[in-house]
């Protein structure tokens, strides 16, 4: 019993410990959490604060820029308003200075006017005075005379008409001159019309060809080790390439334009390719110039069939291919031909002579400038003796040889392609001309018509076609001006060299203002 009691009495002694225990534990973990409350606390109170204070700082900045920004606005809209009131300030002193010009010339416009009106009452005082002593004239006349008023009309009214008769006649032979002249300017519009007919538009060619690269990495490969490729490329084609300081550019140099052709379409190849050695760049020049040879035979026969000509014989055609290859003074030669063979052909059916042989003399006469690159000679001599091996005729053989004029022609054919290819080379646009002679014969047309008497300003325009020519209204009357225009014409025609016909237009204006106030 007394150990049960011993055992109880221990147990409420622990529990009593273990109470106390706990109760200063709980009492301990209490400050902690209150004071690590209060720590909390103030370093919140701190970072709120640091916040306010940044935030107030940012606030400060942004207000100084927004100040800043808001005067240059203001220091730029002020500038503008200046800038605009010294423009109106300048504008309304325009303005005056115009407005006092105006009132100077209304004053001498009214000084003027009453000039004119002490004029007109003066002329008309010298009228009536002249009628008078036009009066005592004539009855003076008739006293002495000895003839009546009515002799006197008769004999004057068959002055007037042997004087009618003879202006007949010179009206007469005026219509006939005219007739001539416009028969002329009917077979220059004939002419004309067959150029307008066929006028083609003509591209201006050169000795080169550019080929695009798509990065210098490329030229490097066309270059090649230590220029191994190109001068490969060069040895194969017969061109000069040239390469430089030009971004995505290669430049291919031939005189002869079908070589240039072809190293152009397979440098491209091996560019688009990308293996570029010396055995590719035979291989790719090997199939350009095999479908260059395919397409001069295309296109000598497309020219062909165009011009209709039968019966050519298949070596010739490949040359006449190679002529939308060639160019003279910039002008396609085989366009060229085509267009001499078609006005040959209009030229030759006006004479009554054989259209089909004319066609075919105006289509092969240059054809000895497709081989003058690779024959000695001129391009008359090298056609006449290519043609002559396919057994053309006479008449083609001798427009080849003798449509520059340095042979004589022997057949009319040769007149006529002599003719068509100077009216296709003349026509505007077909070759280049030099500036500097451009100028010069723009120069001389205005120069000669102002040597002229009454002749105020003249203007060459239309490219030198056409000369406007300014008289004055009071040195030269409507019919003077005619004469004006037909003197240019021929000074023009007499010291002067130029392709086609040059218009003269003479102007003559009287013009009278008058002010309604």
């Amino acid at each position: 019993m007394d150990y049960v009691i011993g055992i109880l009495i221990g147990l409420i002694v622990g529990a009593a410990g273990v109470a106390a225990y706990l109760k200063f534990a709980g009492n301990s973990a209490l400050q902690r959490a209150r004071e690590e409350g209060e720590k909390l606390k103030a370093e919140s109170v701190r970072d709120a604060q640091a916040k306010a204070k940044e935030i107030e700082l940012n606030a400060k900045q942004e207000q100084i820029k927004l100040k800043q920004q808001f005067d240059r606005d203001h220091e730029s809209a002020r500038r503008k308003l200046e800038e605009h009131e010294s423009r109106l300030n300048k504008r309304e002193d325009v303005l005056d200075k115009k407005l006092d010009t105006l009132t100077s010339k209304e004053r001498q416009l009214d000084d003027l006017e009453r000039k004119v009106s002490n004029r007109d009452k003066a002329l008309a005082i010298k009228e009536q005075d002249m009628e008078k002593v036009l009066k005592e004239q004539r009855d003076r006349l008739l006293q002495i005379s000895g003839m009546s008023y009515d002799q006197a009309k008769e004999l004057m009214l068959r002055r007037l008409e042997d004087e009618c008769r003879a202006e007949a006649g010179e009206i007469i032979t005026k219509i006939t001159e005219e007739t001539q002249e416009q028969a002329k300017d009917k077979s220059r519009q004939i002419i004309l019309q067959a150029i307008q007919r066929y006028a083609a538009e003509q591209t201006a060619d050169h000795t080169v060809s550019s080929v695009q690269i798509p990065s210098d990495d490329m030229k490097g490969r066309v270059i090649g080790r230590e220029g191994r490729n190109i001068r490969a490329f060069e040895k194969t084609t017969g061109v000069d390439v040239i390469i430089d300081d030009t971004p995505g550019i290669v430049v291919v140099s031939c005189f002869d334009p079908v070589r240039r052709e072809v190293a152009r379409i397979s440098l491209e190849r091996l560019v688009q390719d990308g293996r570029i050695h010396p055995t590719r760049i035979e291989e790719i020049h090997a199939q350009a110039s095999k479908e260059m040879e395919d397409e001069l035979l295309k296109t000598g026969r497309e020219a062909v069939q165009e011009v209709q000509l039968p019966g050519v014989n298949k070596g010739i055609i490949p040359m006449v291919g190679r002529l939308a290859y060639r160019t003279s003074y910039g002008q396609n030669v085989l366009r060229h031909s085509v267009e001499v063979a078609y006005l040959c052909q209009v030229i030759a059916d006006e004479l009554g002579l054989d259209g089909n042989l004319a066609r075919r003399c105006g289509m092969f006469h240059d054809i000895g400038k497709a081989m003058d690159h690779e024959v000695e000679g001129g391009h008359p001599q090298i056609g006449m003796e290519f043609l002559r091996k396919f057994n053309e005729p006479e008449a083609v053989l001798n427009a080849a040889l003798a449509h520059h004029g340095d042979v004589p022609a022997t057949t009319p054919y040769t007149v006529i392609v002599m003719a068509a290819d100077a009216i296709s080379a003349a026509r505007p646009g077909a070759r280049r001309e030099s500036l500097e002679r451009y100028i010069k014969r723009l120069r001389e047309l205005e120069d000669a018509a102002m040597t002229f008497d009454g002749v105020r300003q003249a203007y060459a325009i239309q490219a030198g076609r056409e000369v406007r020519v300014i008289v004055d209204a009071k040195m030269i009357d409507d019919k003077g001006s005619a004469k004006v225009a037909r003197d240019i014409a021929k000074k023009i025609e007499n010291e002067m060299q130029y392709p086609g016909e040059i218009k003269v237009t003479v102007l003559r204006e009287l013009r009278t203002v008058e002010y309604a106030r």
